[in-house]
């Protein structure tokens, strides 16, 4: 095999073209999933902090 030899790369006009309805879909399907996902972070945060209780900050140093 010769190194010379180059795969031509895919020009911007080939593959799927996404329509302007299609990229709101997906930006608000993003922003959705993103939500979500910072809304569970959050709940597992409080629910550790809650499990914890008021005495942790009772301990000795």
């Amino acid at each position: 095999m010769s190194k010379d030899k180059k795969t031509p790369r895919p020009s911007q006009e080939e593959g799927v073209v996404l329509t302007p309805e299609q990229l709101r879909r997906r930006r608000a399907r993003n922003i959705a999933i993103a939500s979500l996902l910072g809304f569970l972070a959050v709940l597992f945060y409080v629910v550790t902090i809650v499990k914890l209780g008021p005495n942790v900050l009772n301990r000795p140093l």
